[in-house]
């Protein structure tokens, strides 16, 4: 007649079996591997591919408006460490900023300033997919004795054709945002370029004596779903009701439990990788260090609810203790992670906002 419960036969084993408790806590915990090296670290491994050296990398603005307004994106979005923040708003994992590149010739004609920008996108990842598309400028800049007031045109088939583009909501820090998706995607392509004109008007008296001062560049924020590997957003992790972990404890006889109250050592610990060790400081903008830690140390015998170690190794401890020593007790493992957030410079020049799924280890497990 077959057991109505899948754990009773096994139950029912153990019993037979009364290995003392203090002779399984004097073996020795399992040898804890070394670390893996710095270059082979996941998040290391996914940045390499960006990391000066290759063909057509050039050194990045250091500073300037277009990183001064992702640094502020980006002190929003994360934290310190690089978690990103759960008041994010973002809705992707991916912010590319395009730099224009203007035409030349002299934009000042007495008080107006007229300069023709174009955005090239070419060469974008087939991963990347574009979701919303905006372009940031200063609506005003105080200067001396007057002020610079600016909008943005257009430009659609030629010099002819020019359509006045509205922010789309209030500035934010003195920041505006126009959003130029529409004229980005067509059907189911996006468009290579993006073709504008900057125009300001210096504002104030007529004996004010401002040197032309050129306002600082738009510049165009893509937001892209990254579909790659590690950038994808995780499952949701499936949910452990208690008696997952503790049935089989309670079912068990008193001596099974820990004596002393011993507690394990299964924890995290910190790994922390400075990227300007690494010489990456210059190109890596924030944050300035990666710890994804890890976990060391022995499983208890008896395993808590709190461990969310699954009826496997709770069976499998529970084997090694009182039936068969050579099986080898639960490892402790990383249970739960959480994403990074890194805020870069491109090979062309650009800035680059990219969550990285699952790089650091928030707690640990035994399996």
């Amino acid at each position: 007649m077959a057991m109505p419960y899948p754990f009773t036969n096994l139950l029912l084993l153990l019993l037979l079996f009364v290995v003392p408790l203090s002779q399984a806590a004097n073996q020795s915990p399992l040898p804890l591997g070394s670390l893996p090296a710095v270059p082979t670290l996941p998040l290391l491994q996914a940045l390499q591919t960006r990391a000066p050296g290759s063909p057509g990398w050039q050194v990045g603005p250091t500073s300037g408006q277009p990183l001064r307004y992702m640094l502020n994106l980006y002190r929003r979005a994360a934290d310190r460490e690089g978690r990103p923040r759960r008041s994010r708003s973002l809705g992707t994992n991916t912010i590319r900023l395009v730099q224009a590149s203007s035409h030349g010739g002299q934009p000042w004609a007495g008080r107006w300033y007229l300069q023709a920008l174009t955005y090239h996108m070419e060469g974008q990842p087939e991963v990347e997919h574009l979701l919303r598309a905006t372009v940031v400028y200063l609506p005003s800049l105080s200067l001396a004795h007057s002020r610079l007031l600016c909008a943005l045109e257009l430009v659609m088939a030629g010099e002819a054709s020019r359509v006045l583009l509205s922010p789309t909501a209030h500035p934010r820090h003195g920041w505006a945002e126009v959003d130029v998706t529409p004229y980005l995607v067509l059907g189911n392509s996006s468009v290579g370029s993006l073709a504008l004109r900057h125009v300001c008007v210096r504002a104030g008296r007529a004996g004010g004596h401002d040197a032309p001062v050129a306002p600082g560049h738009p510049f165009l924020l893509l937001y892209l779903n990254d579909t790659q590997a590690g950038l994808a957003p995780p499952a949701a992790e499936p949910h452990r009701r208690r008696r997952d972990t503790g049935t089989l404890a309670h079912d068990l006889p008193n001596y099974l439990r820990e004596q002393g109250g011993e507690k394990s050592d299964c924890s995290l610990r910190p790994f922390p990788v400075s990227f300007a060790q690494l010489g990456w400081d210059h190109w890596i903008i924030a944050p300035h260090r990666y710890n994804p830690r890890y976990c060391k140390g022995t499983c208890p015998h008896l395993l808590r609810y709190d461990f969310h170690a699954p009826n496997h190794a709770v069976v499998q401890s529970f084997v090694h203790q009182l039936v068969d020593a050579s099986v080898p007790r639960p490892s402790c493992v990383p249970y739960r992670y959480s994403p990074i957030s890194v805020l870069m410079i491109e090979r062309n020049g650009g800035i680059l906002y990219k969550e990285y799924e699952n790089m650091i280890a928030e707690s640990c497990t035994c399996r």
